[in-house]
């Protein structure tokens, strides 16, 4: 069978609308046009793909199984394209890699500076993602690999272990905490709170935790990274939940003290995410080895 990448575009995009209408608009086809085309496509398979309703469609059994085979050859495509340009200008590869906020502000910054420098012909694209939008862009192609701070249990992906971090609670030397060595994070819920902008891992995993026990966490200054997140504590403005990582390069510094969280969700096992049975570049297996060996040091 032979498939046109523009189809299988319009396959995917009606897949994740469930209605041809709207995925026609977004590839920039009429109607009549995108039907056709969704008809050829189901000629060629011998068997219908979706199910037509009267207000959208649904795939198929062998629909849902088209899709996954499209979104690979669609991601294969796009890879082919970006390494030929890559190689155009003299470039050996290109690493795509969506990463919670703890991998954009600590786990690459200590690790991608000896990589770049040992790949010199080697890019890296990063994104700050949430966990479940990692594992998305992993699972459609628009990501190579993905670091979060969950295993994810989703059909279609792989997690490779390297690292074990645990939340902590910074305060200002001279605070009514500091003399404690753990606390409950209920029991921080009365003082202001720095923390990291809305759109973080950390700050969407504190507010689940907050609403869980019916409470609210009050942000004195929210920031967008885990040093100013301890600078902003030790200047005496509020407490804050970070990564130990992070507390550990700031304690003395910024005249800090932490405290032990006491509840179960403090410990955080963190992953790379791949694509099941798919083999990556080279490169991009050895940016996974370099993190694995960093953090078993």
């Amino acid at each position: 069978m032979n498939f046109d990448l523009r189809d299988l575009r319009l396959y995917v995009a009606v897949a994740q609308k469930s209605n041809i209408t709207h995925a026609a608009e977004e590839q920039h086809l009429s109607l009549p046009a995108a039907s056709g085309r969704i008809k050829a496509l189901e000629e060629q398979a011998g068997m219908p793909l979706l199910y037509r309703q009267a207000r959208g469609v649904r795939l198929t059994p062998a629909g849902e199984a088209f899709l996954h085979h499209a979104r690979n050859l669609l991601r294969q495509s796009e890879q082919l394209r970006s390494e030929l340009q890559e190689y155009g200008r003299g470039l050996r590869g290109h690493v795509r890699i969506q990463a919670n906020t703890t991998g954009v502000t600590d786990i690459l910054p200590a690790v991608l500076p000896r990589f770049l420098k040992a790949n010199p012909k080697v890019n890296v694209e990063l994104q700050e993602k949430h966990n479940p939008e990692i594992a998305l862009g992993v699972l459609d192609g628009s990501a190579d690999l993905g670091i979060v701070s969950t295993r994810i249990e989703t059909p279609g992906l792989r997690s490779i272990h390297f690292s074990t971090d645990r939340l902590v609670l910074i305060v200002p030397r001279g605070h009514r905490f500091a003399r404690r060595k753990s606390i409950a994070f209920a029991d921080t819920l009365d003082e202001p709170h720095v923390g990291m902008h809305a759109a973080s891992t950390l700050r969407a995993h504190l507010a689940a935790v907050t609403a869980s026990i019916g409470r609210t966490l009050h942000f004195r200054v929210e920031l967008s990274s885990f040093d100013a997140v301890c600078r902003m504590v030790g200047a005496g403005v509020g407490i804050g939940v970070v990564p130990e990582m992070s507390a550990a390069h700031n304690l003395a510094s910024m005249q800090l003290v932490q405290l032990e969280l006491t509840d179960a969700w403090r410990m955080r096992e963190r992953f790379v995410v791949v694509r099941e049975g798919e083999t990556l570049p080279a490169y991009a297996q050895a940016l996974i080895d370099a993190l694995v060996e960093f953090y078993a040091g």
